[in-house]
């Protein structure tokens, strides 16, 4: 299932995409028109607690709004909704993992890939969605840069997670750009200012429920700026997997619902061309993993 957080009327909403439709089902107006469950969660993030009881309890709502006779009233076509990332909000700052594909870390000069991992953190403020117009941060950066990513969701509480077992805390998958300020990472010899500018972190279009995604070792990710492949990557040449991630990760920070870990970009940022190739005004960046969908950003001044 391919679920969307988005606005209508002012009001927060999210519901899965429409089979075959550019549109979503809007579950929270089918259950309080229709009252089909006892109970259904009013958040996203309440509604990934329930881990697959969720999926279950979309699909209940929809079934019975297929056959209520005013089908066409509980489906929003993508043109009047405005999309939000599909975590509109983490509980904690979003976590990240860096240096995890060889030739990326080669690319920005380090000799040895690292033997351990390394982790930093994003603020959820940098949390933008599909679509949405971001900033270039004139004044306070020349140096922006761009990082196509797998992330991961979490869809329950854990802590020492045994790797084994790692699939089972997982609800699905999404796309990240993990956005940097590449002259503001130097400058601080750290990660986390230059990598919490507003908006640096769009996520979307879609949560990938993981029951469509068995393997997520073996995924393709290509990042476009203005139409030309900068990023051509897979998800198999991660140094630490997803169930490695989320077990290492979990042995030293409780992991929460709705908590995303970016799982590291592959080779072809900007800072690794000759010249360095930056964000500028105008450009659009488009990343693209294949099993979950297109996120798509403009970039203008600000």
């Amino acid at each position: 299932m391919k679920i969307l957080s988005f606005k209508f009327n002012n009001q927060v909403k999210f519901g899965p995409k429409v089979k075959k439709e550019e549109a979503v089902w809007d579950v929270l107006a089918i259950q309080e028109t229709l009252q089909v469950l006892p109970s259904f969660p009013q958040t996203i993030i309440e509604g990934i607690a329930l881990g697959y009881d969720f999926v279950e309890k979309i699909r209940r709502l929809v079934e019975v709004a297929e056959k209520s006779g005013v089908v066409e009233k509980f489906k929003l076509p993508f043109s009047k909704i405005e999309w939000l990332s599909p975590i509109p909000r983490t509980p904690k700052n979003i976590i990240c993992v860096a240096k995890n594909y060889d030739e990326h870390a080669k690319e920005m000069g380090v000799e040895a890939a690292p033997s351990d991992l390394v982790i930093f953190t994003k603020s959820p403020t940098t949390i933008a969605a599909d679509h949405e117009v971001l900033p270039v941060h004139e004044g306070k950066t020349d140096s922006l840069d761009y990082e196509g990513e797998l992330a991961v969701v979490i869809g329950k509480f854990g802590k020492d997670i045994p790797e084994k077992l790692a699939y089972d805390y997982i609800f699905g998958y999404t796309i990240a750009n993990d956005i940097t300020a590449r002259d503001i990472q130097q400058r601080h010899q750290q990660y986390f200012l230059g990598k919490s500018l507003d908006a640096t972190c769009p996520m979307g279009p879609y949560i990938v429920t993981k029951d469509e995604i068995p393997n997520p070792q073996n995924l393709t990710i290509v990042t476009k700026v203005n139409g030309e492949v900068r990023q051509n990557g897979n998800t198999g040449d991660m140094m630490f997997p997803v169930d490695r991630l989320v077990s290492i990760i979990s042995h030293h920070v409780p992991l929460e619902p709705g908590d995303v870990i970016l799982t590291g970009t592959p080779a072809g940022v900007g800072k690794g061309m000759n010249p360095p190739q930056f964000i500028k005004a105008g450009d659009e960046v488009k990343i693209s993993i294949e099993g979950i969908g297109t996120l798509t950003n403009r970039f203008e001044s600000n």
